[in-house]
């Protein structure tokens, strides 16, 4: 049954009075601190106490002016404009709120000094290869916080899909060695943020705080000391952000600071999910209206982007996390259900403090216009210009789906892909889009080729040697499998991260002898990729399929690779003539995958449903 709309805000007024009527005069300052020094001098506090718009607002902080106090319908809200001057110094300073007959409140709020020894906002690029972990189910490395009293969801029970297995940011930690081992230069993390919601809180995608670490995961410290381990292996830390979604359970919807904090509906109304009302030349409002406004699921509810408030408290919390633990790139959740014009804003705002930290959005759409449509560059004729780096490139991952398993023909088997980076004129630079076999919302790549282990390798070769930004999701180097049916199944937890586990699947002794092939073949051309220029930073020409065969090339001035991607169920020799426009010069051919010196690259023979990776020789 839908839920009314009008109950629901009946009932946040209701939670609202329950919650909150023990409500402190002064409960919340965000952000608690900030930074003198940063290229933007406006910060904007949000100030939380019960009727704490009732009283006057004074500081006194040389270098820091308080330019304008704002009042939200609710008077437990105030909005404080600070301008921090070049002149202002790292200090503390109090923030006093005065109201006759009562007694002045006071905060103590901390400018500090930016760390110039920080590693931060690096970016990631076409160097990089990216891990993909759902902390809740890596691994378990403080069976303390696994249950955290006061909080609405205090489930364990690992044999659940929709309870906290206990994973956290210390399980990370400890396995660093083998994630390095295994080629890994950048950690994307599902969110850590708190979720404080009563169920299925794990997946991290419900936020209720924007300053804090989940207590079941760690706290602050322990994430800055994550990020701070990556950097000293000369790894980078990709922090997941969601813009379009809170959770239920916000602190700011439980006592809204306005009506209009939120997207309200007469009747509870989710999002249509089509991407297309952007860019439509024909649409109808309402259509649009309810793809940008409607709430993503009944939990979620749809932050209103136009909100000039909101739009400050979200950006602010994602830079306050790169200065504070020196992340270097962001994720960006369900891209496309945003208001476009504020993440434009938004990507100005970042891009001006932190020139090098770059964002890819995810944007699960069919179609490369639809795709590019979002990025960068107004290259298709986009209304604005929103200043995204790149995408998860699903139209790439469609490709590769359908090289692995359709029939070739016109358009269908190989070239799919090959037609999909034919469209790349249409974006402004595709290297920064990220390529990728799966991720924790789709089926499992080892069951989308039905556990064909041919079709497995022959998928990782083509992710490591295409263009764009590789990213892989934990335990698919083990063979782990699962389909979104329910999408807990491709969430499990990797065996060995709970002291518990009978076998640790993180060393070659627990592994399978078919797990240690797959692990080894993914770390060889992690590695081999990760010093070679040629697949880092060089260029891609392709050649039409022919027979159910992908030619690709990857090629600098000092080295050539190339691809032979065999789409069919049957062995077949490649005469290699026609490719004489990047052959030519090179008579021999070393096989990365196997060590294999091709004496004679005139004719090769490719397995059925194997792609060669071939670093051409003279």
């Amino acid at each position: 049954m839908k839920p009314n709309k009008s109950l629901l805000s009946l009932l946040i007024l209701l939670l609202s009075t329950s919650v909150f009527a023990q409500l402190p005069a002064l409960e919340r300052v965000e952000p608690s601190n900030w930074w003198v020094g940063m290229k933007n001098p406006k910060l904007q506090l949000i100030v939380h106490g019960n009727q704490i718009a009732k009283r006057e607002v004074k500081l006194n902080y040389p270098g820091v002016n308080l330019t304008a106090v704002h009042q939200a319908e609710n008077p437990n809200y105030l909005f404080l404009d600070l301008e921090i001057t070049p002149a202002a110094a790292a200090g503390k300073f109090p923030i006093q709120f005065t109201l006759k007959g009562k007694k002045t409140l006071s905060y103590t709020y901390e400018l500090k000094n930016r760390d110039p020894k920080l590693v931060k906002a690096q970016g990631v690029n076409t160097s990089d290869f990216i891990y993909l972990i759902m902390p809740d189910r890596f691994a378990n490395g403080d069976k303390t916080n696994d249950v955290i009293k006061g909080m609405k969801e205090t489930s364990l029970n690992r044999d659940s899909m929709y309870h906290r297995h206990g994973g956290d940011i210390q399980g990370i930690i400890n396995n660093l060695d083998y994630l390095q081992d295994l080629g890994v230069t950048a950690l994307w993390i599902n969110p850590l943020l708190t979720n404080d919601q009563p169920k299925t809180s794990y997946h991290g995608y419900a936020n209720t705080e924007n300053y804090q670490i989940d207590p079941r995961y760690g706290n602050n410290e322990l994430y800055k000391k994550l990020v701070d381990e990556l950097h000293k292996r000369g790894m980078k830390m990709v922090k997941d952000l969601v813009h379009n979604h809170f959770g239920s359970q916000h602190w700011t919807v439980l006592d809204l600071p306005s009506k209009d904090w939120l997207n309200q509906w007469a009747s509870f109304t989710r999002t249509n999910y089509r991407e297309q009302t952007h860019f439509d030349p024909y649409v109808a409002k309402a259509d649009k209206d309810q793809m940008v406004k409607g709430w993503f699921d009944f939990h979620m509810p749809d932050p209103n982007q136009k909100n000039p408030f909101l739009r400050n408290y979200i950006t602010q919390s994602h830079i306050w996390w790169v200065e504070y633990a020196g992340v270097d790139a962001f994720r960006l959740d369900t891209y496309a259900y945003n208001d476009l014009e504020y993440m434009a804003e938004w990507a100005k705002a970042i891009k001006a403090e932190y020139p090098n930290l770059n964002s890819f959005g995810e944007t699960w759409v069919h179609g490369v216009p639809s795709q590019t449509y979002f990025t960068e560059g107004k290259v298709v004729n986009q209304s604005l210009e929103t200043g995204l780096d790149g995408v998860t490139d699903f139209q790439a991952l469609w490709g590769i789906n359908e090289a692995l398993n359709g029939k070739f023909g016109w358009t269908d088997g190989v070239v799919r892909l090959y037609n999909t980076f034919s469209y790349d004129y249409q974006y402004k630079d595709p290297n920064k889009n990220v390529v990728f076999l799966d991720n924790h919302d789709l089926n499992r790549f080892y069951s989308v080729v039905n556990e064909d282990f041919r079709k497995y390798k022959s998928g990782i070769a083509w992710l490591f040697t295409t263009r764009g930004i590789p990213q892989w999701y934990y335990g698919n180097e083990i063979l782990m499998t699962g389909t979104t049916t329910p999408d807990g199944l491709v969430r499990l937890d990797f065996k060995g991260g709970w002291p518990e586990d009978q076998v640790n699947k993180f060393t070659p002794a627990g592994r399978t002898e078919k797990e240690n092939e797959a692990f080894n073949y993914v770390r060889k051309l992690a590695n081999y990729r990760k010093n070679s220029e040629a697949l880092k930073t060089g260029k891609m020409m392709q050649f039409i399929p022919q027979d159910g065969i992908y030619v690709w090339f990857r090629y600098n001035e000092q080295q050539t690779l190339m691809m032979v991607m065999n789409g069919e169920e049957k062995e077949q020799t490649l005469k290699t003539a026609r490719f004489a426009e990047r052959t030519s010069g090179y008579s021999k051919a070393l096989n990365i995958a196997s060590d294999e010196l091709l004496n004679d690259i005139s004719e090769i023979k490719i397995p059925a449903k194997t792609t060669l990776i071939l670093e051409l020789k003279k």
